[in-house]
């Protein structure tokens, strides 16, 4: 179990499963959410980011589906520690079925794996394996599930890789949900970025904004003053 901050909300892990990364609290800051909306993590793993998005907007209504039910079961003890609802489909997000009605959710959100199937560093467990890489689900499957349960304007918002970014925007188009914004993570100004954050709208109009690069660090190699707001840095209690 850790905190977000000193005496602020619980969330538990299991380094085997999902352990905290920063892309899940970057994904998190950068994702707008809006009061009262209806927003679905697909592949949620221990629900990190669900929590994130409840912290800021305590009224959205929350849905987490993941496959492992190991994970799904400290999502369920994480929400429950903070007296925070949401409702947990232990499920592969390809087959979601009946029990989430297409063009539902105002947003959806995923932290999907980055490599494609027996490429990329080899992680320890099955669990890491699932999550990492796309032995259960590629980029154009989480796109394809995206759009059936978006509404028409709804949006979809994840983090991935930037050497992969082709095959995300064009997954994105494939599936009828227009990149509109992109924004780059770069350790410094005069590193290649590492990550990247984008937001898509389902049936919007071509027209993507490129934002500034998100720096992790100052110019004297310190946690940028932005990744520490991130992380909560600057805040002492609840």
């Amino acid at each position: 179990m850790d905190r977000l901050w000193p005496g602020g909300p619980a969330f538990f892990y299991d380094d085997t499963l999902f352990p905290p990364m920063t892309d899940t609290f970057l994904l998190a800051a950068f994702t707008r959410v809006r009061s009262g909306e209806k927003v679905c993590d697909l592949g949620a793993g221990v629900g990190l980011l669900g929590l994130l998005l409840t912290v800021r907007q305590k009224d959205l209504t929350l849905h987490n589906v993941e496959i492992q039910p190991e994970a799904l079961a400290l999502s369920e003890k994480t929400m429950a520690a903070n007296g925070l609802a949401a409702v947990h489909h232990c499920a592969d997000l390809r087959a979601l079925g009946e029990a989430m009605p297409a063009g539902s959710f105002d947003l959806v959100v995923s932290n999907p794996p980055y490599f494609p199937q027996d490429s990329g560093p080899v992680p320890r467990s099955d669990a890491l394996r699932l999550a990492r890489g796309e032995a259960g689900c590629t980029i154009a499957e989480l796109c394809a599930a995206a759009k059936r349960l978006l509404r028409w304007g709804g949006r979809l918002s994840l983090v991935y890789r930037p050497e992969r970014l082709c095959d995300l925007l064009c997954a994105m188009r494939q599936a009828e949900i227009e990149p509109k914004r992109l924004r780059l993570v770069q350790n410094t100004p005069q590193a290649a970025p590492s990550l990247l954050l984008c937001e898509g709208r389902r049936g919007g109009k071509p027209g993507m904004r490129i934002e500034p690069p998100l720096l992790l660090k100052d110019a004297g190699g310190e946690d940028s003053e932005e990744l520490k707001t991130i992380y909560f840095r600057s805040r002492s209690g609840g």
